[in-house]
């Protein structure tokens, strides 16, 4: 069976085609789903692009998290479902509670736009599920909020628990130990900086970020 993938549009977004292009080249089915809907029909998964969310007039993801969608994606994910923060969708969803810390502006108050090198720390989660811990990835970053924050007890938490996803080999952004990626208890939701659907081709220049995606797709 085809993995249906739900790629939520927000006014401001402009990575949901390319999400969908990169989910269809691994052997997906993505399909956009407007944020003034409120259900997601009979997806198997879930992404929140990357872009700037309602213009990320007040804080990034801070107005998104209200978005009609955000109640059934929080259900779908609850139940077990797998989502996936990309960029301004991992601000999101840390807006929206559903993973901790905060994303920051980039250390230095640059915008970055630049090939990156990120380490696999868990294969127990969404994305990782098939990759080994340890293999290094080139995916693209593109942000200017990716620093990502957290309390000394919240990074301790996700140190034990296996929770950190990703990290960077050279940090670009000044993050938290390095951090790039992170997911919940379950592993089922996940967010992340970087950009894999721009590292799925190889006239990108990588198909490292096909190797997560078809993480996404693949089920257990």
């Amino acid at each position: 069976m085809t993995t249906k993938v739900g790629v939520v549009v927000f006014p401001g977004s402009n990575c949901e085609h390319d999400v969908v292009e990169a989910v269809d080249a691994v052997g997906g089915a993505g399909e956009l789903v407007w944020h003034k809907d409120t259900t997601l029909g009979d997806v198997n998964a879930v992404v929140l692009p990357g872009g700037f969310a309602h213009g990320d007039y007040l804080r990034t993801g801070a107005m998104a998290r209200f978005s009609p969608i955000m109640g059934a994606v929080a259900d779908f994910a609850r139940a077990g479902g797998p989502v996936v923060g990309i960029c301004n969708g991992f601000q999101i969803l840390t807006e929206a509670r559903m993973l901790p810390g905060a994303l920051y502006k980039n250390q230095g108050l640059r915008f970055l736009c630049q090939p990156a090198v990120v380490r696999v720390e868990s294969n127990d989660s969404a994305l990782t599920r098939h990759l080994a811990v340890g293999r290094e990835l080139s995916i693209p970053i593109n942000h200017f909020e990716g620093n990502y924050v957290c309390s000394p007890d919240t990074l301790d938490e996700l140190r034990a628990e296996g929770r950190i996803v990703l990290t960077y080999r050279d940090n670009p952004n000044g993050s938290t130990a390095d951090i790039a990626g992170v997911c919940n208890e379950n592993g089922n939701v996940v967010g992340l900086m970087p950009h894999p659907e721009r590292a799925a081709h190889p006239l990108l220049g990588s198909t490292d970020g096909a190797a997560l995606l078809k993480g996404l797709i693949s089920g257990d």
